[in-house]
């Protein structure tokens, strides 16, 4: 008999990626083919909680068939008494599944833009750390379609445009170093994985706090949705997360290729040009310009770039605009000016 439904789908789901990782390794084009190791190092990101937990034994069950070396990484935040014991008990899990190298990192989780988003960048500046101190090709991440479904809300609640929409990539990270093989599957299915397979799991209180958004989000806001608009509220969702970001990467591409045409032979943008710009395609080269002068793009919101876009529509001799990271946004004879103020 073969293994239990969800069980078999989250193992073909991490096989899928696995696969997807030895072609990218084998077919890198910066590395000699003398050169590289015979076998890629694959980490599994992992809280101890299902969807992780689901992850971490699918990676140690599908991993020596192909031939790819398994280890993983689990974060401690240090946001609660124990966490410290906990990250322990995670490690020790994950070396019963047979991963290796293992180890747990402490982070100082920051206040810059809240909570929820000081505590992720932190987490994956650790997993990059970890992922270059091991020479991994690949760190897998266990966000499913809920995930996903939560996170298209969340964008869409605060008003960012088209790639606020498009959720989270499967690939994501310099040189595609993050996957996340669970995207098409819903929490449940890897909730059952762990029971069936006897797994122990923990469950964060954070994830149940309704002082995180995204903790009333999912308690309170998908249920809410999904009782007004009936089931399949996530699946559709998610289905827009993909429809999304296929539009969005087209548009980045268009503004990519626009953005050469747009700039005189000093490199300034020429307000004219960008005013024949569709205004989608316009905002992307100016929301680029604005990081390239040094704006956070964790801090740069549709706002920002509304107010720069009007010094090309709506010209009436406005003075300068200030953005995040002291970045200054002015039009000066027929040009527009981004630079550090």
């Amino acid at each position: 008999m073969g293994p239990h439904p969800a069980v078999a789908a989250i193992r073909l789901a991490v096989r899928r990626v696995l696969h997807d990782i030895l072609t990218d390794h084998h077919s890198s084009p910066d590395v000699p083919a003398h050169e590289r190791p015979p076998s890629p190092l694959v980490l599994v990101a992992c809280s101890g909680g299902a969807d992780s937990m689901a992850l971490a034994s699918a990676l140690a069950f599908e991993a020596p068939k192909l031939g790819v070396r398994a280890g993983g990484v689990t974060v401690d935040h240090g946001l609660q008494t124990g966490s410290d014991l906990r990250a322990d008990e995670v490690v020790l899990r994950l070396r019963e599944l047979g991963l290796d190298p293992v180890e747990a990192t402490a982070v100082t989780v920051g206040r810059e833009g809240g909570p929820e988003a000081a505590a992720r960048d932190a987490r994956y500046a650790a997993l990059d750390a970890a992922a270059d101190r091991h020479g991994a090709a690949a760190i897998l991440l266990g966000h499913t379609r809920d995930d996903q479904a939560e996170t298209v809300l969340l964008g869409l609640a605060r008003g960012s445009g088209i790639r606020s929409l498009s959720g989270m990539a499967a690939v994501s990270g310099a040189g595609g170093r993050y996957r996340r093989p669970f995207l098409e599957l819903d929490r449940q299915t890897a909730r059952k994985a762990c029971m069936v397979q006897s797994l122990p799991v923990w469950d964060d209180p954070h994830n149940a706090d309704p002082a995180y958004t995204r903790s009333r989000l999912r308690h309170e806001g998908l249920p809410a949705l999904e009782k007004a608009l009936g089931k399949g509220v996530v699946e559709a969702l998610a289905r827009t997360a993909q429809l999304s970001r296929d539009d969005a990467d087209a548009l980045d591409a268009w503004a990519g290729r626009a953005e050469a045409a747009v700039r005189d032979s000093a490199g300034l943008l020429e307000c004219a040009k960008l005013y024949a710009l569709p205004p989608a395609v316009r905002r992307r080269i100016l929301r680029r310009a604005a990081i390239e002068a040094g704006a956070p793009a964790g801090s740069l919101f549709a706002r920002h770039i509304e107010e720069i876009d009007r010094l090309i529509t709506g010209w009436r001799g406005q003075g300068a605009i200030n953005l995040p990271g002291k970045v200054v946004a002015q039009r000066q004879g027929g040009r527009l000016v981004i630079r550090q103020g």
